[in-house]
């Protein structure tokens, strides 16, 4: 068994395991990267993030085909398959492993493809590798190893017709109807993704309305296209029995509901990747749902171990994994580029797409802020009617004495795109934050960016008479 010492070791290859690695790496640290999957970049890579936004991106290509006039002068309108779809979207996976491999080979970082667990606070095992079991010290360890599905144990995922948001891209043919349990970010995501290819889609949903942490109207938009494409949306709604059998599952819901369809999809909650880590061997432990606490340095309870992504739960997003990474790395290692990860905008790729970042409307008025509201519909801005994407609006919600911006929403094509713009000006110091960047400032013409002038005239317009 061959000993290595470095002067730092990540576990796991994820966003939030690269951002650590590189950035020891470029201050100067001999870094090793370990990894449980046989290719770089985590289950974001693999299994989340970019297999199912290729996944989306391919289903909205084949709508605007499939419903645009002009097309039909080509062909009759097409119907594609999952498997045929699924198809991009590994090409796009197996681009991202190469180009990742890349920077980890440029940078000098020595990658290790096997299972990790700890032997002590400056020692990792890893098991099964192609030269058998190695052995690690470092005196810092960054654990980033993401997380996984969460699965209930009275749920048969082993059954061909039942699946998670992992497993779902095995899925070998398209089901007519689908139920989807768990109307979560991952849930809305693939209800869209699967109704774009013609599913009947049932989408559970145990809250009283879809993705409750958005602003209200954006939630209300959400829900109105998801059922303008025939997914039927069931809210305040919780399981009691999933029976599958070889010709459809059958979902029994604690309110006395029945609901068959050719396939389940579980796309309620995450579990940490921390069960094989033997954390116990450091001091710590994970809780019910494998997550490891951490302080606002991403340190955790154990001397010289960082945490950071998945793993440490809120906001499990792969935009805000990658900066957590970064900053644990920076604060293992004294530099003084750390921050804490809390200025995150909220990406969600259902179709149309969702973005947002500051506070609701709802959030506003519970704190008593007197706030005022800008609008621009898409469908009154040139470069949707041009691009044929009219659905969607812009709102900017800011300070009705100062001006300041206080929360930006967008909903429709591009939107997570269009939300960096109002992020950077809610983000200036002082008196720059202010709507009024957005009358003063000249646009190109036609985009999408020029929502932000019309949704910032229409809200000044609302208070110049008070």
């Amino acid at each position: 068994m061959a000993v290595y010492d470095y002067d730092v070791i990540v576990i796991g290859s994820g966003p939030a395991g690269e951002g650590a690695a590189m950035n020891a790496a470029k201050k100067g640290r001999r870094v090793a990267v370990i990894e449980s999957q046989d290719s770089v970049g985590g289950n974001c890579t693999h299994k989340g993030t970019i297999p199912s936004k290729a996944l989306r991106h391919s289903v909205k290509q084949i709508i605007e085909f499939n419903t645009n006039p002009m097309f039909r002068d080509i062909g009759e309108p097409r119907w594609f398959s999952f498997p045929k779809v699924l198809k991009r979207a590994e090409k796009v996976i197996s681009n991202q492993v190469m180009m990742r491999t890349n920077f980890y080979a440029r940078n000098r970082i020595d990658l290790f493809f096997g299972q990790a667990e700890f032997a002590d606070k400056n020692t990792v095992l890893v098991t099964g590798t192609v030269k058998g079991n190695e052995t690690l010290r470092a005196k810092n360890i960054i654990i980033a190893t993401g997380s996984r599905p969460y699965k209930p144990d009275d749920i048969d995922f082993n059954h061909p017709r039942i699946y998670n948001s992992d497993t779902i891209l095995t899925l070998s043919h398209t089901p007519r109807t689908l139920i989807i349990y768990g109307a979560g970010v991952i849930g809305s995501e693939y209800a869209s993704i699967f109704s774009g290819l013609g599913v009947k889609v049932d989408l559970i949903d145990s809250m009283d309305r879809l993705l409750s942490f958005l602003d209200a109207e954006i939630s209300d938009s959400l829900s109105y296209h998801l059922r303008n494409n025939a997914v039927k949306i069931r809210h305040n709604e919780v399981y009691e029995k999933v029976a599958a059998d070889e010709r459809g599952v059958t979902l029994t819901l604690r309110s006395g509901k029945m609901i068959r369809a050719d396939a389940f999809l579980w796309c309620n909650g995450r579990s940490g990747n921390t069960d094989m880590l033997k954390l116990e061997n450091i001091g710590l432990e994970a809780n019910g749902r494998g997550q490891i606490e951490v302080d606002e340095h991403y340190r955790t309870k154990s001397e010289g171990i960082y945490a950071c992504g998945d793993v440490i739960g809120w906001p499990a997003l792969a935009s805000a994994a990658l900066d957590q990474g970064r900053a644990a790395s920076s604060d293992m290692l004294n530099a003084d580029d750390f921050r804490y990860i809390n200025d995150v905008p909220t990406g969600i790729y259902t179709i149309p797409e969702i973005s947002s970042i500051g506070k609701t409307e709802e959030q506003l008025t519970e704190e008593c802020v007197p706030y005022e509201v800008g609008q621009a519909f898409f469908k009154d801005t040139a470069r949707a009617q041009i691009s044929g994407e009219p659905v969607g609006m812009l709102k900017i919600l800011f300070n009705r004495d100062t001006l300041a911006i206080l929360g930006i929403h967008c909903f429709g094509d591009q939107a997570s795109e269009i939300v960096h713009i109002g992020q950077a000006i809610m983000n200036q110091a002082g008196e720059a934050n202010t709507i009024n960047y957005f009358v003063n400032t000249t646009f190109n013409y036609p985009t999408m960016a020029e929502a932000y002038r019309v949704a910032a005239i229409a809200g000044l317009n609302r208070i110049s008479n008070l």
